[in-house]
């Protein structure tokens, strides 16, 4: 059984102030559930004190990027072992906004996932077509392709150990989700192509987040799928009430 893992990713909102106070009212709300694994991505600025508020709980802090160098000249970066230092276990690596707004290629992603793998932080590995290319019909190519560039020379050991985030770009802030069925559909295409890359065992044990407009009214259905593991969940996560109900979908 794949425990689900539901992440929120803060994206670049809250002040340290506002930060703290929702991790705070979080760390609170999700005490005491242990059936779903659970994380938070604030910005970097904040990772510090959110670290300090949710140290010894059951809510895992996240970062949402890394830079594949360690150390060095490279203004406006960040590393993984700084990030470590902070106090993330996890990161989030490739997501639609970094490949759309800066640029990030499947090749930049290896670089990441391997640097996320060495630092010892678990990656968030996000893939996901556009409008375009789903109504091409291209949607199966384009994740395939991610899938396989972003996991370029990387090891099973290490494989084993990743989270992978189906994220249908068209479906990211617009409010729109997609149906639990091409949900499902996307999930088993990326669990096939895991199979195939490193065996149906490892393929088995990997979780599939969906994300794109995830909200507490829509993540039971979705979850109903049998390849659907966790969501990765954007706006939602920004109000307690809100993210506290999405994981407790369970009720």
């Amino acid at each position: 059984m794949r425990k689900p893992f539901i992440a929120g990713n803060w994206k670049m909102n809250l002040t340290t102030r506002e930060a703290t106070a929702l991790a705070k009212k979080l760390v609170e709300s999700l005490a005491g559930v242990t059936q779903v694994e659970i994380g938070i991505a604030p910005v970097y600025t904040v990772l510090p004190a959110v670290a300090a508020v949710v140290r010894g709980s059951n809510v895992q802090l996240l970062a949402q990027n890394l830079f594949w160098v360690d150390s060095g000249a490279y203004t406006g970066e960040v590393s993984g072992p700084m990030l470590k230092d902070a106090g993330c276990s996890h990161v989030i690596v490739g997501h639609s906004e970094r490949r759309q707004h800066f640029g990030e290629t499947d090749e930049s992603v290896n670089k990441k996932l391997k640097a996320a793998f060495a630092s010892g932080l678990v990656p968030i590995f996000c893939v996901g077509e556009t409008l375009a290319e789903r109504e091409q019909g291209r949607t199966f190519a384009v994740v395939e392709r991610q899938v396989k560039g972003g996991l370029q020379d990387i090891p099973a050991t290490d494989a084993a150990k990743i989270v992978v985030a189906y994220e249908p770009v068209w479906a990211i802030g617009t409010g729109k989700t997609a149906t639990p069925a091409q949900a499902q559909e996307v999930h088993a295409q990326i669990r096939s192509l895991l199979a195939r890359l490193y065996g149906q065992e490892l393929a088995d044990q990997v979780r599939i987040q969906y994300g794109g407009s995830v909200k507490a009214d829509n993540i039971a259905e979705l979850m109903q799928q049998p390849d659907l593991d966790g969501a990765l969940v954007g706006g939602a996560s920004l109000k307690a009430d809100s993210f506290t109900a999405i994981v407790r979908f369970q009720g």
